[in-house]
């Protein structure tokens, strides 16, 4: 019975594929079909259910989710008036002395949207209308087109301080407190800012080598006389827009910012830009609130079925089946990775990012980490690895939705061909990650990840300082 747990993923994966419903009524409906059946064998009895109310009252407590509308606003505030247009033609410009000006300012479109847009599937929608049109204006091919969407739709996924990073941080924190108690060990918990610092220099390196590799696919693409030429209010828009974003994504992936503060402050100067300008008439606010509630609704429904499904799935005991069999793999903390990362791959075929931090990282994770307790690290790679999948076609999910989306005409032969050198670059990337780890920021030192247990008595003694005010490193 404890293997019901991976059936379950497996019966999720086909109903999303055949049925085309959302991911929040398929994983309700799984959850409810195999719990039936597990109360029906004898495996747990229908008391199960009634610890769903403290789960999602704790679970929708959590001061990190009141950011998740704010990014929402934010990305559909910068679409629906216009900004983003402004943003692509003045980034143009700027780089048309380079002769690669159309993918380096769709790439550049692309870093500043994507992190606000959350999952892949929200990204290439959002590019889809944003960017894939002034690509294909611009006169670029159409496969080097179409690979740049699905590039640009994923960097939310490796940049900070993204809403999947944001959500991936909780999730990491919960894995890891699982992990340290089935250790005994006493360690110091993984938190959302160690996640984004240890997530700056990997992206960092992805990102250089984007730019590199849509350079050299844009070479002759565009010469400066074609650039599109930018007016004072255009070059001023852009100036403040993009110093605003990378301020606040930046003061948040420093930890100078909350997510909260950040995101707030970010919508009401869009806001007041887009009064100020004409471009927030009645009719565009209608759609902007109606959209970002729409994805906003549709992230907690996922949200709320994810809490069901890994509710259910701890009645089998998945979890615990899982963390045994890591263990008796043998061969190391690399074969236990290597097993759960190519799990994390598989599920990335048929599941987007946030689907994945609600179902799979909560029981996988916590395995990994018994194994290999370096929090950081394990999260990074799960990161790079899930970005890596959503980028390789012809399934990949990034490469599915982006032809969808954009209709594309684009062979499956020539998009591979386009994919190829960014898939080869996240695949670097993350090997260096992995042989690697010391080239992570770190807040504290990689070696409290082995520390050992504290003794009941000095649990005690550490206790007793700090009720008394003094220090208890003395």
């Amino acid at each position: 019975m404890e293997s019901c747990g991976l059936w379950m993923l497996a019966a999720v994966a086909l109903a999303m594929v055949a049925t085309g419903l959302p991911a929040w009524v398929v994983l309700v409906g799984v959850s409810l079909a195999f719990a039936a059946g597990g109360i029906a064998a004898g495996a747990f009895d229908a008391s199960l259910f009634a610890a769903v109310h403290p789960r999602l009252v704790g679970l929708l407590e959590n001061d990190l989710l009141q950011a998740l509308p704010l990014y929402v606003l934010m990305g559909v505030l910068i679409n629906r008036t216009a900004l983003a247009d402004t943003l692509f033609r003045a980034s143009r410009a700027a780089f048309a002395p380079t002769r690669r000006a159309v993918p380096l300012a769709g790439l550049f479109l692309g870093v500043l949207l994507a992190p606000m847009s959350g999952s892949a599937g929200a990204s290439v929608a959002m590019l889809s209308r944003t960017l894939y049109p002034r690509l294909s204006a611009a006169g670029y091919p159409e496969e080097r087109n179409v690979a740049l969407v699905c590039v640009a739709s994923t960097l939310g996924v490796v940049v900070p301080p993204s809403l999947v990073l944001i959500l991936l941080g909780d999730a990491m924190m919960r894995a890891h407190t699982e992990a340290s108690h089935i250790l005994a060990s006493s360690v110091r918990i993984v938190n959302t800012q160690d996640v984004f610092h240890a997530a700056l220099v990997p992206a960092a390196i992805f990102l250089a080598l984007c730019a590199g590799i849509a350079a050299w696919q844009g070479r002759g693409a565009a010469s400066p006389a074609a650039a599109e030429r930018c007016s004072r209010a255009d070059w001023i828009t852009a100036a403040l827009a993009t110093s605003l974003i990378v301020a606040l994504l930046a003061g948040v992936a420093l930890g100078y910012l909350y997510a909260v503060e950040a995101a707030a402050a970010g919508g009401m100067a869009l806001a007041v830009h887009g009064l100020a300008t004409g471009a927030l008439r009645r009719e565009v606010l209608r759609d902007v609130l109606r959209e970002t509630m729409s994805v906003t609704g549709s992230l907690f429904a996922l949200l709320v079925g994810a809490t069901v499904f890994t509710l259910v799935q701890r009645a089998f005991g998945t979890d615990r089946w899982l963390a045994a069999g890591f263990a008796g793999l043998g061969g190391g903390k690399l074969a236990v990775l290597a097993c759960g990362l190519g799990g994390i791959a598989a599920c990335a075929l048929v599941l987007d990012a946030f689907e994945m931090i609600f179902v799979v990282v909560p029981l996988v994770a916590p395995a990994l980490l018994v194994a290999a307790p370096d929090a950081p690290w394990v999260s990074v790679l799960m990161l790079l690895i899930l970005q890596a999948s959503f980028l390789i076609p012809p399934f990949g999910y990034a490469v599915l939705m982006a032809r969808s989306r954009t209709g594309t005409h684009a062979g499956t032969a020539a998009l591979a061909r386009a994919l190829l050198p960014f898939v080869a670059a996240q695949l670097l990337v993350l090997g260096l990650v992995a042989v690697a780890p010391g080239i992570l920021w770190r807040e504290a030192p990689a070696a409290a990840a082995s520390q050992a247990p504290l003794s009941d008595d000095a649990m005690r003694e550490l206790l007793d300082k700090q009720l008394q005010g003094e220090d208890p490193q003395k």
